[in-house]
């Protein structure tokens, strides 16, 4: 692929519990902040109504307040859980923050991340992948400018027309999550959309990318439609510090607490690893994730385009691995080094700096030797007066 590849942010949020839940909230938005500060391209907010470690229950709501302190950065719904909402009036709102950010929303779909919320709303988990599917089937016939009437064991939808078309022409961006299994990947190569991948990393999630693929591309071909490994996102844990010692120190802070968590609502691999030392040793080693330097990151995404054949942005999950400052530095990193590596903004500066340094004293010579001409020109006009 020879386009550069973006960068962003998946941020659930993830904060663990004993902190101020108006001041993660409030730092979650100056995070935002940072990032487009720093050029990122994208900011994925997500939807999440139990546990406690995922607190934005609205990424609508947030991202409407994150586009007035932000001018470039792109902010999506990472993702809307399609079963909690009726398709008309989400799409509506999608619509009406499109128009109100001057095209900047991205539209994220899936089925829920969280068992617990889903039963909290009477769902059964088996059905939520259906509803999904119910769900954006009508979104996108509604985006399509169609009339739709339909009636689900979930919704009714009578003679639904949109009455505003999106501010993007001819749509914003639309992507749908997939972990482990392909639904996400089938409905994504269906309607031509973007493509989620929240496990990329996850050794499990890992195998999987050029299968879930390779699904991508036969549901488009199938449907008529395009599949384009631009809109395929993927998202790992990384944190970065100048040294790999300064990084495991950094995450001391709160990267157990994190994996614990994630270990009860995600489908991991076993671990034998018992210290924290351990622990981030195995998930470097095996690629879950990237504690350690700019350069480990690099290789790590590499690594992800060598795997898939090719994607189009990278994004670091947003979770408190370390404290504040340390996070916030992390990303300055991340800008600094490993975005230019991949953005093809490396290499100009690097070849200029070669070609004259290689150059010897070709250049110092020739300054040298017009310094002296001048002078001895200003000394013969002195001399003639």
């Amino acid at each position: 692929m020879n386009h550069p590849l973006r960068f962003g942010i998946f941020l659930p949020p993830m904060h663990p519990v004993g902190q101020n839940p108006t001041l993660t909230l409030q730092r979650d938005v100056e995070l935002i902040e940072h990032l487009d500060r720093l050029g990122f391209d994208e900011a994925w907010i997500g939807e999440h109504h139990s546990a406690g470690y995922e607190t934005i229950a609205s990424p609508e709501v947030f991202i409407g307040i994150a586009s007035q302190h932000t001018r470039h950065i792109k902010l999506g719904t990472g993702v809307s859980s399609l079963p909690y909402h009726h398709p008309l009036i989400l799409i509506d709102r999608i619509i009406q923050l499109d128009h109100m950010t001057r095209g900047r929303v991205m539209f994220g779909v899936g089925p829920g991340q969280l068992t617990s919320d889903a039963m909290m709303l009477g769902i059964h988990p088996d059905n939520q992948r259906r509803m999904m599917e119910e769900s954006f089937e009508v979104i996108m016939a509604l985006l399509q400018g169609e009339t739709v009437t339909r009636k689900t064991d979930w919704f009714t939808i009578q003679d639904g027309v949109l009455q505003l078309r999106p501010y993007s022409h001819p749509c914003f961006d639309i992507a749908v999550a997939a972990s482990i299994s392909p639904s996400g990947a089938k409905l994504a190569g269906r309607f031509g959309v973007g493509l989620l991948s929240l496990a990329a990393t996850n050794p499990l999630g890992f195998d999987l990318l050029a299968d879930h693929w390779e699904v991508v591309e036969e549901q488009a071909a199938k449907n008529g439609r395009t599949a384009d490994r631009r809109n395929w996102r993927m998202v790992g844990p990384m944190y970065v510090a100048e040294t790999e010692q300064q990084a495991l120190e950094d995450c001391r802070y709160g990267f157990l607490n994190i994996m614990n968590y994630l270990s009860h609502i995600l489908p991991m691999k076993p671990s034998g690893a018992t210290t924290y030392e351990e622990i981030v040793k195995e998930v470097n080693d095996t690629g879950a994730g990237v504690i350690g330097t700019p350069e480990m990151a690099i290789a790590q995404i590499e690594r992800l385009q060598k795997q898939s054949g090719g994607f189009g942005c990278y994004m670091a999950i947003g979770a408190d691995f370390a404290d504040w400052r340390g996070t916030l530095r992390s990303y300055e990193l991340i800008s600094q080094y490993v975005m230019p590596h991949f953005k093809g903004q490396s290499a100009p500066p690097q070849a200029s700096y070669d070609r004259v340094i290689g150059a010897g004293d070709r250049y110092i010579s020739a300054t040298a030797h017009a310094i002296e001409k001048a002078i001895g020109e200003y000394a013969e006009e002195r001399r003639k007066k």
